[in-house]
């Protein structure tokens, strides 16, 4: 069976190995294809495809690169995130939109370092940014940055002592809404895709009001093959694209080391996302 992956991280926001990594590795586990879908960003794209040639040109297994991104969105106060498969990551004017994400996220992130000054933590932005260069900064980073520094003594006290949700050094983003980040994905020629829903600890009410809205807004599928899901978690996503004419996704959500033990293309051993489901994508982005 040919296998693919439609939810991957690179360094290039949250995750540890570089776009270029990612395609060496897509093609030793046998992918067909694989999407690279950072946070809010496309900046690992150009890198993966050059690696493709690359790999091309030495007559090597090249898998199919999927231009992606995942928004990180905002739906009745909790974070809701948004995949756009299939897009077109050259479009100006989506750069430009892309361009006030990176500015929010950078004032953000400057208030966040001023609180942990104020915690006790050297740190400056411009430190954050010299120790993760082309980066996406997220709160990762900050744990990441805490914990090599010597503030904490693991990643898991980085977030339950200053950068976890109500902590003190913690300062939320400001986020688009799913129907604006869908609407960006489709004037990008994308398909938007609503990420593991099953992880927003959703009563069926509120999930299918969100389904709903995105549905009436252009959402076109939802990721109903994911590393963490159950069977039964598995059946009833899809009841939910069929009852709402939704296609299919999945992926693994792989993250590298950040995420121990969960593999690209697999998951934790159980994931199997076969071609016939980035087929049916490919054909909603008219390729």
């Amino acid at each position: 069976m040919r296998r693919v992956d439609l939810h991957v991280h690179s360094s290039r926001s949250d995750g540890t190995l570089s776009p270029g990594e990612l395609v060496d590795l897509a093609a030793k586990k046998d992918l067909a294809a694989f999407a690279l879908t950072d946070h809010d960003t496309v900046d690992g794209l150009d890198e993966a495809f050059e690696r493709g040639k690359q790999r091309e040109a030495l007559r090597l297994p090249v898998p199919e690169i999927i231009p992606g991104i995942e928004f990180s969105t905002e739906y009745q106060k909790g974070d809701v995130h948004i995949l756009g498969l299939c897009i077109d990551w050259r479009s100006e004017a989506f750069a430009l939109r892309l361009r006030e994400f990176v500015d929010s996220r950078t004032r953000r992130n400057q208030r966040m370092c001023a609180l942990l000054r104020e915690a006790g933590v050297d740190i400056t932005y411009e430190a954050l940014l010299a120790a993760f260069p082309e980066r996406v900064i997220t709160r990762a980073h900050y744990a990441r940055y805490l914990l090599e520094h010597g503030y904490v003594g693991s990643m898991s006290e980085a977030f339950d002592r200053y950068v976890g949700d109500h902590c003190p050094c913690y300062v939320p983003r400001e986020k688009v809404t799913p129907i604006q980040a869908v609407a960006m994905i489709l004037e990008a020629g994308g398909v938007p895709i609503l990420a593991h829903p099953i992880l927003y600890r959703m009563s069926d009410e509120k999930l299918e009001g969100l389904i709903r809205e995105c549905r009436e807004a252009g959402l076109l599928g939802i990721e109903a093959i994911y590393s963490t899901y159950k069977p039964a978690d598995e059946r009833r996503i899809r009841s939910l694209a069929a009852k709402y004419g939704l296609l299919i996704s999945g992926g693994s959500d792989f993250h590298g080391s950040n995420k121990p033990g969960l593999e690209l293309g697999s998951g934790y051993g159980g994931l199997c996302v076969p071609w016939e489901v980035l087929e049916k994508i490919k054909e909603a982005a008219g390729r």
